[in-house]
């Protein structure tokens, strides 16, 4: 649910990444925090266990322009990866406004993925979402490791609705602002039609 401060003057959005474990989740923001101006954005926070790198989320407030005189800002969360945290994954969902499924591009984690997605709807449905009502968009990440699912088979099994997808290498930046591009655009094109 978007947050519209009126004495700021500032509409804040939030944005999910969610995914299997050890997908490159924290990858993306992490690229997007390093290569973004200081003044744009604001601190990231990163909380790591054994055996994952995400505990509860990577926060990082970034602004993306003006709406009717109002700044906007995005703050980017991811989920852990790892199913014992679900409970933490469900409170992050809580307010999203739009979502980034991060897929794993290799082979061996096709289930993972299917997993993961499945598990995104259910968290959405305990809110009342559904994910083919929200703005979405899906990352393909990993593709410069071997034994990766091609784009087709990777489709199949996570997009049949068809919502914009990108391939990405997140560890060296490929696709990761396209993603945040056309997800953070589709948040835009929810809030005007909403009269934000």
């Amino acid at each position: 649910m978007t947050f519209i401060n009126l004495m700021a003057r500032e509409i804040n959005c939030k944005i999910v990444y969610y995914g299997p474990g050890l997908c490159g989740k924290t990858t993306n923001l992490q690229f997007i925090f390093d290569k973004t101006k200081p003044t744009s954005r604001g601190k990231m926070v990163s909380l790591a266990t054994e055996t994952d790198r995400t505990l509860f989320f990577d926060f990082l407030p970034l602004e993306l322009g003006e709406i009717r005189g109002f700044k906007t800002r995005f703050h980017l969360y991811t989920v852990p990866g790892q199913v014992f945290y679900d409970a933490s994954r469900k409170l992050i969902l809580k307010g999203i406004d739009g979502a980034v499924f991060v897929a794993d591009s290799q082979i061996a984690r096709a289930d993972a993925n299917e997993e993961s997605l499945d598990n995104l709807r259910v968290n959405l449905a305990e809110y009342g979402l559904a994910l083919d009502k929200i703005p979405y968009v899906i990352q393909y990440n990993k593709r410069d490791l071997p034994s990766v699912m091609s784009v087709e088979e990777l489709r199949a099994s996570l997009n049949p609705d068809g919502v914009p997808e990108f391939e990405a290498v997140a560890s060296d930046g490929t696709g990761v602002f396209e993603t945040l591009k056309a997800v953070a655009r589709l948040v835009f094109l929810e809030l005007k039609k909403s009269g934000a």
